[in-house]
């Protein structure tokens, strides 16, 4: 008797758990020939706010975390996504992407989490610094965490996109409320399952699935996202500019109508770091 395959349920990846969306709403995600292939959680701006207060539990915790903790993390993150490479290249290729170019897009996404990995215990040294003062006094700049940092994922590089924006807020103690790609979330549903077996503790990525137009203006407003990353259109821009004003964010905006290449070394730097940084300037008297 022939049986019939368990197919998988998509779930979104929030506080460490995975979640339907809490208004149950879904949309469905096809193959590139137009097969239906499941139901993606449509989360909503509850959804959202949740994410948020997952994010913030977690902060704390992950900004103690010695730097070369992170590092270790991050690394192990790549080990992983290495060891499931196949799987991962099968996700990105169901959004109709040759089988060898979503191999490509797997080993740029592990070599990027390395990339980040090495950081962590070095971008202090360099975006930090020691001031020289005419005066009996030191004067010091060092660097913080901001807090929780919302990524607005773009369409296309589905996983290598994602990661590039999420990997340089977390590289430095910071959490992610991300919104992965609405035509190609699988990757992320399949990067979520590899965070929840990872070393990273649960909230400190929090991923989403669903409608961009519906989400983007409580990214925009809500008061918790101390920064917004990611790529976005003139229409979200303008969005996110007024809200983002009203609730004093940092803005790190992609425009969607440049192209960027992923996979160039331009998009991966220390910069990247810097965006989701404070920095924290202190006077020492000398000989006190």
């Amino acid at each position: 008797m022939s049986r019939l395959p368990i197919t998988k349920t998509p779930k979104a990846y929030v506080g460490g758990a995975f979640i339907r969306s809490e208004s149950a709403r879904v949309y469905p995600l096809k193959d590139a020939a137009g097969n239906f292939f499941g139901n993606i959680p449509q989360c909503t701006r509850k959804d959202l706010r949740n994410a948020v207060e997952a994010a913030a539990k977690a902060g704390p915790g992950w900004a103690k975390r010695t730097a070369y903790n992170r590092g270790q993390i991050l690394y192990r993150l790549g080990e992983m996504l290495e060891a499931r490479a196949a799987e991962m290249a099968d996700a990105i290729a169901l959004g109709g992407a040759a089988k060898a170019a979503a191999a490509r897009e797997v080993a740029a996404t592990v070599d990027r989490l390395v990339y980040y990995a090495g950081w962590t215990d070095k971008y202090e040294q360099v975006l930090g610094n020691v001031n020289p003062v005419a005066a009996p006094y030191f004067n010091f700049t060092v660097t913080e965490p901001m807090g929780i940092v919302g990524v607005l994922a773009p369409e296309e590089a589905p996983l290598l996109a994602l990661v590039s924006l999420i990997a340089p807020a977390i590289t430095s103690g910071n959490t992610v409320v991300a919104l992965a790609s609405t035509a190609q979330p699988y990757p992320a549903i399949l990067l979520g399952e590899m965070l929840a077996t990872s070393d990273l503790p649960g909230g400190v990525v929090n991923l989403l699935t669903g409608f961009r137009q519906e989400l983007v203006p409580t990214f925009a407003t809500h008061t918790h996202l101390r920064a917004l990353s990611g790529v976005a259109n003139a229409d979200e821009r303008k969005v996110l500019g007024l809200g983002a004003a009203d609730s004093l964010k940092r803005l790190h905006l992609i425009k969607v109508e440049e192209a960027t290449d992923w996979f160039d070394d331009a998009a991966q730097s220390v910069y990247a770091v810097r965006a989701t940084l404070e920095f924290k300037t202190t006077w020492h008297p000398i000989g006190s």
